[in-house]
């Protein structure tokens, strides 16, 4: 049967400032809400520029609480008064000195519903997230929100596939991926991993991308945002690699059974064997 879910995400370039960052996905969340969008979600760390190409203490002043933070504050406001399900990724500041990479999720009539910490935290040329983040600890939740169940999963989270299952198991219909990868280092996996997941595990991926260098480095971030159906197809057409784009696409949820159903991977699991896969 079908369930058609209107769904948008947004990639953009680092404005320069806080403030105007917020204000502009405010304002695409506004136009996405007026194309009939029932649930938005924005790149990684997206009120922030993507300060991990550098390990200075500076940029811990980024950081929030969550959800009693200005941004997930001013995002429940926003998405009470569109009716839209928002996903929020942030740096999130748990104490002073113990810091996640975490997005939080907001349902449509603005109630927080929870948030997802990253849970692989990479530290390579460029990518240098231990000096910032530790690794999440809340296990990796599925939402129960307005327009169906979602999950989060950020970024280098991508490249292991345990959570992408976790979630699936967890009832997932859409799952949303913020992530901040440039050119140089990825970008050849990024049109194979998700659309990958989305077919192991039958269900919806959006994949986010931020565009652009940033002041802080040279990475280059592609953009090339997407949706990505359970059979692992594009929704629609890919976004540019180069330039801010608002992507609003029509899911079918009902496409989910029809898979299951159909491939029956769920039925063909084998738990049972896979134990030496978590050991040490």
């Amino acid at each position: 049967m079908s369930q058609i879910v209107r769904a948008a995400l947004v990639q953009t370039r680092w404005t320069g400032d806080q403030e105007s960052m917020i204000a502009l996905h405010e304002r695409y969340a506004r136009e996405a809400a007026a194309q009939g969008a029932g649930i938005i979600g924005f790149q990684e760390v997206f009120n922030s520029p993507y300060f991990c190409q550098v390990q200075e203490p500076e940029h811990y002043r980024w950081a929030e609480a969550v959800p009693d933070g200005p941004t997930v504050r001013r995002m429940q406001d926003l998405a009470r008064e569109l009716g839209l399900v928002i996903v929020v990724p942030v740096y999130e500041e748990e104490q002073t000195g113990v810091y996640y990479n975490t997005a939080a999720v907001i349902d449509a009539d603005g109630s927080y519903l929870g948030k997802y910490r990253k849970h692989h935290i990479p530290q390579v040329k460029g990518f240098w997230e231990k000096y910032y983040f530790k690794p999440g600890n809340l296990g990796w939740p599925v939402f129960d929100t307005a327009v169906g169940k979602v999950g989060v999963y950020i970024c280098y989270d991508r490249h292991f596939p345990e959570g992408w299952r976790a979630l699936g198991l967890a009832g997932a219909q859409i799952v949303y991926n913020p992530s901040a990868t440039s050119r140089g280092l990825s970008a050849y996996l990024w049109q194979l991993e998700q659309p990958a997941a989305a077919v192991a595990n039958e269900y919806f991926v959006a994949a986010i991308n931020r565009v652009g260098t940033e002041e802080y480095g040279d990475n280059d971030f592609y953009g090339t945002s997407y949706f990505v159906d359970p059979r692992g197809q594009f929704v629609g057409d890919v976004a540019s690699g180069k330039e801010e784009e608002l992507v609003v696409r029509d899911l079918d949820l009902g496409l989910i059974e029809q898979v299951r159903q159909q491939w029956a991977f769920y039925r063909d699991r084998r738990p049972d064997a896979y134990g030496p896969l978590a050991e040490a």
